[in-house]
């Protein structure tokens, strides 16, 4: 342990050593610039400035690189004369020859204009300064940092740098450093090797890097001369658009599985409701807007009075959306939908008012305008599963949410005898109630139950989203497709249609717009339940078969 413990401090006093010795280079090599290499920063023309900053730091020695530094800090100034000065505080010297100045000719410089590129170039010359610390973890922010921003004026700094790197991970990032900086070399060789390199980095961002070497210029004639350069890059520009349409397709997957799971949460608890009772309930998408306040309101709750838990509020808000949204069921269910069983037409028009009437007390209580859930922590961000690919925390959670609220209902209504009396009186009313069900609470239990069901579509909406009155209105329509589509009251059903959905609208969507693919699959349902009334999934029993 102590033999290695001075291993590591051998080593920390050979790299103090070593950045002692680069400060004095650095201070005793200030006046090694001519004036003529540091003229043009003084100057308006921006090309002159770019060939002064090129040749800064193709020299690569001490004074260069600490003129470079001074740039990137805005330390550099220009006298009316055309003087350059570096400013180190209240002092100032000169540039090209090191030698300090008058102080009222420093306070009378004015500071050097550069334009973005050039403080990008500046910005990368500094990040190659780096390359030669011997702190490892500075070295691979450097190479990180000139990789978003290749420039060939580095190669030298790169050639030196890939020289003497020890680090076998970051060699190979030089690497690829190197080779995005020596493409347009004047050696056929070195710009094949650099062309092999970049495609094998399989990034997509080299797609600007690589174009240009397969491009024709004006008069007809290819931009790079030799053709085994060429196919490298043709090569490489292949396997990046495979690439792009493998991520484009899973993308588009799970866009699909991602809607399909919001439909799914949608539509569920109407599945349960409109496959038992047969009530057209144009309210139901207001459950999922009470389970969003409600969501809202338990992450108000817990922000003022427990902040610390904040990031578990939503193992709140699943019950509380549920309550809510159940409650307000029951509620409606006793005083209205009791009194219209057998008569569509009356019960369509009474839950549209309900639903208007719904949206206009959520507006009442808490206004108007959008409210903001917040996601907790570890649901913010994403995982990156393909190089143009991330997936969201929210989406993953909302699409796992979704598949555990199908398995808790599958549960509830195959499992409990709450569900045998719901299958019973699904499949044949009279003979349930023959047999001593009481029809009109399980009509009861069953509808508050789809709409906690709903409250927890509207929980798991609040989290991708803002939260408005208006919020359940954009997702009746689709939630009555998906379970017209599925099958009445079938929850297998319901999945697949959910799911079928999704996935079909963002198929279509990349060709057509959201408003036509919408549109597009609204046709496709109607021809389909042409062909099969009943839907994916038939219902069984005596009632069905009438």
């Amino acid at each position: 342990m102590a033999l290695s413990l001075t291993r590591y401090a051998r080593a920390g006093l050979r790299h103090a050593l070593a950045a002692a010795a680069l400060f004095t280079a650095l201070c005793t090599c200030a006046h090694a610039l001519d004036v003529a290499d540091v003229a043009p920063l003084a100057g308006d023309d921006f090309d002159a400035k770019s060939a002064a900053i090129d040749k800064l730091i193709a020299t690569h020695d001490a004074a260069s690189l600490a003129l470079l530094k001074a740039l990137a800090d805005d330390n550099v100034t220009a006298t009316d004369s055309g003087e350059v000065l570096v400013q180190d505080g209240d002092n100032a010297r000169d540039a090209a020859t090191g030698k300090p100045v008058a102080t009222n000719v420093a306070s009378s410089a004015q500071p050097i204009t550069l334009n973005n590129l050039l403080r990008s170039k500046v910005a990368g010359a500094v990040s190659g300064l780096q390359l030669a610390s011997p702190d490892l973890e500075t070295r691979r922010a450097a190479v990180a940092e000139l990789l978003k921003n290749p420039d060939p004026a580095m190669k030298p700094m790169i050639d030196a740098a890939r020289a003497t790197e020890t680090d076998p991970a970051l060699k190979r990032r030089l690497d690829t450093l190197w080779a995005m900086t020596a493409l347009h070399d004047p050696n056929a060789a070195t710009r094949l090797e650099a062309a092999k390199l970049v495609a094998a980095r399989h990034d997509l961002d080299m797609y600007e890097l690589l174009r240009p070497l397969v491009a024709k210029n004006a008069s007809g004639a290819y931009n790079e001369p030799d053709a085994d350069v060429r196919a490298a890059a043709l090569q490489g520009i292949d396997a990046l658009d495979s690439i792009q349409r493998r991520s484009e397709i899973a993308g588009t997957l799970f866009a699909g599985l991602s809607l399909g799971s919001v439909l799914l949460l949608a539509a569920l608890g109407l599945a349960i409701t409109y496959g038992l009772i047969g009530v057209i309930n144009m309210a139901h998408g207001e459950f999922l807007m009470i389970g969003a306040y409600a969501t809202y309101v338990v992450q108000t709750l817990v922000q003022r009075y427990a902040p610390g838990a904040f990031d578990w509020y939503p193992l709140f808000a699943i019950p509380a959306s549920f309550v809510a949204a159940a409650l307000v069921g029951a509620v409606i269910e006793r005083l209205v939908i009791r009194h219209l069983y057998g008569r569509p037409l009356e019960t369509l028009l009474t839950t549209f008012g309900i639903s208007l009437i719904l949206i206009q007390a959520t507006r009442m209580i808490f206004g108007a305008q959008n409210v903001q859930v917040e996601n907790p922590s570890w649901m913010s961000g994403g995982v990156t599963v393909m190089p143009s690919l991330i997936l969201p925390y929210n989406r993953l959670a909302i699409l796992a949410f979704a598949l555990i609220v199908v398995g808790i209902a599958w549960t509830v209504l195959t499992k409990t005898r709450l569900g045998l009396f719901v299958r019973a009186v699904t499949q044949n009313r009279r003979m349930a109630a023959c047999v001593g069900v009481r029809t009109a609470r399980v009509d009861a239990w069953a509808f508050a139950f789809g709409a906690g069901v709903a409250g927890l579509g509207g929980c798991a909406l609040s989290q991708i989203g803002n939260v408005g009155p208006d919020l359940g209105q954009s997702y009746i329509i689709d939630s009555f497709m998906a379970v017209v589509l599925g099958g009445v009251g079938q929850i297998a059903g319901t999945v697949i249609g959910g799911f079928g959905l999704g996935l079909v609208s963002k198929a279509i969507e990349p060709f057509w717009g959201a408003v036509l693919a919408k549109i597009a699959v609204l046709v496709l349902i109607v021809l389909f339940i042409q062909k099969r009334p009943q839907g994916l999934f038939a219902l069984k029993g005596r009632s069905a078969e009438a």
